[in-house]
């Protein structure tokens, strides 16, 4: 950890912003950087309008593109930051000035090596919308294909690097001064935002998730993705099919068009089980400017940058936990934390079933049409720090997820829930991937996969071992002094170190 002049600069001016709105308490709460916040804190005293959320996402807008999607990734980390400012961070708005469009035209040439005219019969000056990293034209092709046509900011690649190492400087700052948020896992955080805005900034990947998502949903006429134009898309530019709709949660419009709106509902929440459980991969960024109903009640989804991807082993625990909870079985979801090893063994059971019952009981005691499954997750997730449950990114980014589904469902169709619609498919799909033939057959491929790696593995360690008899062994500067300062008495009173001493003598006789 180091001092950082030009960081320390950067953040008097970030401190001054949120100062200006009344939205210091981040900084504060978590003691970084006291020299820079106190002063600052008399421009705060003049009362600002809004629960502190409303003034931090307020602030963040005005910091900038880098600070909108921070804001936003915050808003799933309701442990991190308060179930009310996560809330009010997930109504931030992801809209900024346009940029001309002298500049799309040029970075199409640039980026696609061809005259606009030549590829493009129509160009829309005005752009459809403008988001953080990019807007989006509406055009039309030389083949006469009506397409919308994405492209990045200018300089948004470097900008969001120069605060990715910022936002990094901060979390390590974080993680030195305060031990005990490091199960919070703050660098970890900002390592999985910054891998979620490269994929945004590379719309080669963006169009990749959607070819994906499409095959996923190849054949289903109740749930839609956009072609890709390959030919005119780059790193830069994204060219997909136009899409023609009606935004989901225009209710009144739906019903004049004639579709039911809880058909609706029940089709976005059974598209939406089938990304999570059925392919574990997930639009993540579902609210209404995102989905849009077809003539033929059909949903189709647009805006592919961030996608969240869930393993079997999550899926399955997962699935048991919701199933659990709806249940009341409240004993089964706190067993299924520790055998998922969320939970670590030495914690009591029976402490945190009751946790779970105080958690499940008010929410799961509403109507259902009020129960929130989202809002659950979150207050599960928040008692973590009682139970030293490590954080796992995957299910906030889908907690997030769920609860703008949830919101976009209420609004569309206020009597139904989005997730007892789909509580019969969660029940069939855990039902045909829990059972015990299914598991034996999994640990049976699992097994032969091992025993597929063991000749490379072996020849690797042959490799290794002529290279340590050629070379000798090479000790990293920070291994070294880790061993000159060990805690252990002598090495002769260390376990490890007996250890690693049979585990080389063992290779040695493996290949001699």
């Amino acid at each position: 950890m180091f001092l950082s002049a030009r960081n320390i600069y950067r953040l008097f001016r970030i401190a001054r912003t949120l100062a200006r709105h009344d939205a210091l308490f981040p900084l504060e709460g978590l003691g970084v950087a006291k020299g820079v916040i106190v002063p600052l804190r008399l421009l705060a005293r003049r009362k600002r309008d809004g629960r502190p959320g409303q003034r931090l996402a307020r602030a963040m807008q005005e910091l900038g593109p880098s600070f909108i999607k921070l804001g936003q990734a915050l808003s799933t980390r309701s442990d991190l930051v308060g179930e009310e400012v996560a809330s009010d961070l997930s109504q931030l708005q992801d809209h900024l000035a346009p940029f001309p469009a002298s500049y799309a035209k040029a970075a199409i040439e640039q980026e696609l090596e061809f005259k606009l005219e030549d590829s493009f019969k129509e160009f829309e000056d005005q752009p459809l919308a403008a988001a953080s990293i990019a807007q989006v034209h509406l055009a039309i092709t030389s083949e006469g294909q009506e397409v919308a046509v994405k492209i990045l900011r200018p300089g948004i690649e470097t900008a969001f690097k120069k605060d990715i190492e910022l936002f990094f400087w901060i979390a390590e700052l974080i993680e030195y001064t305060h031990p005990d948020l490091r199960r919070l896992k703050p660098v970890e955080v900002i390592r999985t935002f910054q891998e979620t805005t490269q994929v945004e900034m590379d719309l080669r990947l963006e169009a990749a998730a959607a070819e994906e998502m499409k095959k996923n949903f190849a054949g289903d006429p109740t749930f839609t993705v956009p072609s890709v134009d390959w030919h005119r898309t780059a790193q830069r530019v994204l060219t997909l099919a136009r899409v023609h709709g009606v935004p989901i949660d225009e209710r009144e419009l739906l019903i004049k068009q004639g579709f039911d709106p809880n058909d609706i509902v029940a089709r976005a929440a059974t598209a939406l089980f089938k990304q999570v459980f059925r392919d574990g991969f997930f639009h993540a960024d579902q609210h209404p400017g995102n989905l849009f109903v077809g003539e033929q009640g059909e949903i189709i989804a647009v805006d592919f940058g961030i996608m969240g991807r869930l393993d079997k082993p999550t899926r399955r625990y997962l699935g048991e936990m919701l199933m659990s909870f709806l249940n009341r079985d409240y004993s089964r979801v706190a067993e299924v934390h520790f055998e998922a090893g969320y939970v670590p063994s030495h914690k009591s059971v029976e402490a945190f079933t009751q946790a779970c019952r105080a958690i499940g009981e008010p929410i799961l005691d509403k109507p259902q049409a009020e129960i929130s499954i989202a809002r659950l997750l979150a207050q599960l997730f928040q008692i973590t720090k009682n139970f030293e449950m490590e954080t796992q990114p995957q299910l906030l980014l889908l907690q997030k997820t769920m609860l703008v589904a949830e919101g976009v469902g209420r609004k569309v169709a206020p009597e139904s829930n989005f997730w007892f619609l789909a509580h019969p498919l969660i029940e069939k799909w855990m039902a045909d991937n829990m059972g015990t033939e299914v598991l034996v057959a999994e640990t049976i491929g699992e097994v032969t996969e091992g025993l597929r790696k063991i000749p490379r593995m072996l020849s690797n360690m042959e490799q290794n071992t002529a290279a340590m008899a050629r070379d000798g062994i090479k000790l990293h500067p920070n291994t070294i002094r880790n061993l000159n300062h060990s805690t252990e008495p002598h090495w002769y009173g260390s376990p490890r170190l007996y250890i690693a001493a049979i585990t080389i003598l063992t290779i040695a006789l493996i290949l001699a």
